[in-house]
């Protein structure tokens, strides 16, 4: 890679107008370096008492070209300020709470290596209990708290070690490779680690990852309320590439072999949870194999008898992250409902559902011991997560931590607005559009479109940690987003209406939904259109390519270009497989009559490209092949290439060169007769 501009050079590469730098005197604009300057709130974890919330804050660091993690607490009860709990030069995460509450594990590699410590919560310093050799994961305690059970990849089957090794890597079955990491000879397996002798087990010594690779949910692992058992998801389904049959295994501590507790449900079930009268077991459950985005439904087994009620059969919304209330008589879920995070309240006995919180993008659902007050995280567009506690008897919330507080001051962000049009189908579709900082209603903004992958997703009202709206907005475009058909959180009819139409009904969504915001928004200028996206985004910004003429310039992330190739090289294959019908041998039709290389003679609208080479879910050939096209074409193209990126930018200094790249890339097809 070439040297790059200073990022103190970025608001000019970003076209600011002295006219936006000067409406608000005492705020600006966001720049890469306020973006790349605000930490990231996560993990949330409440004290047993309901008092203190302990949570991970991580800042990023140009010169380090890394995040760094530590952990943070708040009281709950009083308004005291958030402080931090522990600071290493290496991460320190995954706080939970001993069940008596007087100490925290954490994992850190303060001492050169991945291990787990306890810090007293009364104050005092961390010391390390664990002597391990692997790097510890999902850290639960035993209900007795003499005990932590985690997972670590290990590798399977142990061979010898060769004296003269090499890179090579041989496998005989699918499933060889998984996002951005090669699982060739690589397990994930249950630990159990004995605080008082520190010794370790490992408790699922077979050809199997303990918690499940993919799919699984919030909390994958957990002891049985008498704490003899570890309730674990696994998939044990021999091709496992192409089965999403994640089932609850039950393993003993002391050894014996696990029980297949959903062995019954062919689909994904996950997430299992006890309730505090040690009465039922809940979990989520999905009852379509080999379909991902099946809504996920609250089922209940009562632990004496092993019978199973599904508690949601008729909801079209599915259940996120679960908690339950200290009486055991609810479920309170996470549930995304038109582009928002909220809370519902799920009455066991008669499974009647209550909306309880409805602002903001919400997250990290936890529930004091009264039962009055949620604690959980909170963003929207204008602001990245920070805790809340939230009243439950009137509603009203309260800010705990101030993370980002000063930066926040001085940036001009504005909020999302929601907008619905009729869209394919003659169905309302869902979108959402941000003004940019400094907006005069009276001029003429460019068009910034950005498309959601999955596509079994949906654009929110969140401070995207990637594809932030803030900073597509800050040069002075108007930013605007579809939920299209296929998207997530407006029912499970609309979400199926994806599958084997990937090139019709998104496309009439987005493309009727950009005619709307030209009537009802006469401050977009509609000669100045850009449309960006990534992974599906990234195969409707190729699509668009092929199919249309109306935009001054096209970004595709990650993008699929052709779909009989990425089938042959993906690692899920179930997702394919779904989506399409079949294989490509046996759904050629489908595959190919939306494939854009087979309309890449259409192409004529200049287009940036940008994959990783360790990007397994989309492998980085799928950019290849849309690069040759356009390039044969004659079409203007540049190709953003990472080598050490996977499907997402995380890195902050290849994060600075992404938004250098497409912001520049914006700008030189948007700013061309700038009429502000």
């Amino acid at each position: 890679m070439s040297l790059i501009r200073r990022v103190s050079a970025l608001p000019v590469l970003l076209g600011f107008s002295a006219a936006l730098l000067l409406a608000q005197p005492n705020r600006r604009p966001i720049s890469f370096d306020d973006f790349i300057a605000l930490d990231v709130v996560s993990d949330l974890q409440l004290s047993p008492d309901g008092r203190v919330a302990a949570f991970v804050v991580t800042d990023y660091s140009l010169q380090a070209n890394r995040g760094n993690s530590d952990i943070w607490v708040v009281s709950v009860k009083d308004r005291t300020e958030a402080r931090q709990l522990t600071k290493s030069p290496g991460p320190d995460s995954q706080p939970r709470w001993s069940p008596d509450g007087k100490q925290l594990a954490f994992v850190s590699d303060r001492d050169g290596s991945s291990q787990i410590y306890l810090i007293p919560t009364a104050g005092g310093e961390a010391k390390k209990a664990s002597k391990l050799d692997v790097s510890p994961a999902n850290l639960t305690w035993s209900p007795d708290g003499s005990s932590i059970a985690f997972s670590a990849d290990v590798s399977w089957p142990k061979q010898a070690e060769d004296t003269l090794p090499t890179q090579a890597k041989v496998w005989d079955e699918l499933f060889y490779r998984h996002w951005n990491e090669w699982r060739v000879g690589v397990r994930s397996h249950l630990f159990l680690l004995d605080l008082k002798t520190g010794d370790t087990r490992d408790l699922t010594p077979v050809d199997a990852d303990f918690p499940t690779l993919a799919l699984g949910g919030y909390q994958d692992l957990t002891f049985t309320p008498d704490g003899k058992s570890i309730a674990v998801v696994a998939n044990l389904d021999p091709n496992r590439a192409a089965s999403t049959n994640n089932d609850i295994l039950l393993i003993p501590v002391e050894g014996g072999a696990p029980a297949d507790l959903t062995k019954a449900n062919p689909s994904n079930d996950n997430n299992p949870l006890f309730s505090p009268d040690r009465k039922w077991m809940a979990y989520r459950a999905q009852m379509r194999p080999g379909f991902e985005a099946d809504r996920q439904r609250l089922m209940l087994m009562n632990w004496e008898t092993r019978e199973v009620r599904d508690v949601t059969p008729d909801w079209q919304l599915g259940v996120d992250e679960i908690v339950w209330s200290p009486d055991s008589r609810f479920i309170y879920a996470e549930v995304e409902e038109q582009a928002r995070n909220v809370f519902y309240r799920i009455s066991i006995p008669d499974g009647k559902r209550e909306r309880i919180v409805k602002e903001g993008h919400n997250q990290s659902l936890r529930i004091t011991p009264d039962g009055n007050t949620i604690i959980c995280l909170r963003e929207t567009a204008q602001s990245p997560d920070q805790v809340y506690a939230v009243d439950l008897s009137g509603g009203s919330a309260r800010q705990l931590s101030q993370i980002n507080a000063k930066a926040l001051s001085q940036l001009e962000m504005n909020p999302v607005e929601d907008f619905w049009f009729t869209g394919a189908k003659n169905e309302r579709v869902h979108g959402l559009l941000l003004k940019p900082p400094a907006f005069n209603p009276n001029q003429k903004y460019p068009l910034v479109y950005l498309i959601h992958g999955g596509p079994q997703g949906a654009m929110q009202d969140s401070f995207h940690a990637r594809w932030n709206y803030q900073m597509f907005a800050a040069p002075g475009y108007v930013v605007a987003m579809v939920n299209f058909h296929g998207s997530t959180g407006y029912g499970q009819e609309f979400t199926d209406s994806i599958s084997s139409h990937w090139g019709d009904y998104p496309y009439e969504d987005l493309m009727k939904g950009l005619d709307y915001l030209l009537v009802q928004y006469p401050f977009i200028d509609s000669t100045r259109l850009a449309a960006a996206g990534a992974s599906y985004g990234g195969y409707m910004v190729y699509w668009l390519g092929t199919q249309t003429k109306r935009f001054k310039c096209l970004v595709a992330h990650d993008g699929v270009y052709n779909p009989e190739s990425m089938y042959g090289a993906t690692e899920e294959l179930w997702f394919p497989e779904w989506d399409f019908g079949g294989t490509p041998w046996t759904s050629r039709e489908t595959y190919r009559k939306w494939s854009p290389q087979n309309f890449a003679q259409n192409y004529s609208t200049p287009m940036l490209v940008v994959h990783g080479q360790l990007d397994y879910r989309v492998d980085v050939s799928q950019g290849f092949e849309a690069f040759t096209a356009l390039r044969k074409h004659g079409v203007p193209a540049r190709f953003l290439y990472f080598p050490d990126e996977g499907h997402w930018v995380l890195k902050p200094r290849n994060r600075r060169l992404w938004w250098n790249e497409v912001m520049a890339w914006l700008a030189k097809y948007l700013n061309a007769g700038d009429s502000r």
